[in-house]
């Protein structure tokens, strides 16, 4: 059986090709633009769906073709682009799932601008906490099938939220590790030379 609980931190080293965009405020608008639009498009059918169709099928589907779309973007493309981390997952041949969370290599000057992080995060945060509201919205105005359109489009939020901010996370315990080990390789160094001194020192003596 697939265990969801076996996980991978790994440091790639995605996108170093794009030096030349490192002075943009935003390097990327299209991905900017993207990470936002799809969605604004699945709120804005949701709380304006009325005005356009009176049938149920069709505002569930016009919506969750936002929502999907939205998810696959945010994962595959912008998390990448604008952030510098990606999270997937890959299935072994025994059937054992590995879940992945990746973070570009080198310092956060080099990877993201404060631009383009503030509006990652912004734009991950805040869809689901609407979609949050609008679940307990349903679920009082006892409105069930829009519920459910709202809780499929919070589950598809926050596994994107989830899987970031793991891959954040992630980042900064590698940070830390790398410090440790530095720090210990430099005391190492040091006790040797100072062990090496010493005992050159008593051979002269």
């Amino acid at each position: 059986m697939a265990s969801l609980d076996d996980t991978e931190d790994v440091a790639l080293d995605f996108g170093s090709e794009d030096d030349w965009r490192r002075k943009r405020a935003i390097r990327y608008p299209a991905a900017a633009f993207f990470h936002l639009f799809f969605r604004v498009g699945a709120l804005v059918s949701y709380l304006f769906c009325n005005f356009y169709s009176s049938s149920f099928i069709v505002d569930f589907v016009v919506i969750l073709f936002f929502v999907s779309l939205d998810f696959w973007t945010v994962k595959n493309v912008t998390g990448r682009l604008l952030v510098g981390l990606r999270w997937w997952n890959h299935i072994d041949e025994d059937g054992t799932s590995h879940w992945v969370y990746e973070s570009r290599k080198g310092s956060k000057k080099n990877t993201e601008t404060a631009t383009e992080s503030r509006l990652f995060w912004l734009g991950l945060v805040i869809c689901p906490i609407l979609w949050v509201i609008f679940v307990f919205a349903n679920l009082f105005s006892f409105r069930f099938a829009w519920m459910v359109v709202s809780l499929v489009a919070l589950v598809l939020s926050v596994a994107n939220l989830f899987g970031y901010v793991r891959c954040k996370v992630s980042s900064r315990k590698q940070l830390s590790t790398m410090a440790t080990q530095f720090l210990g390789q430099q005391m190492m160094s040091r006790a040797m030379a100072s062990a090496t001194a010493t005992g050159t020192g008593t051979t002269q003596g």
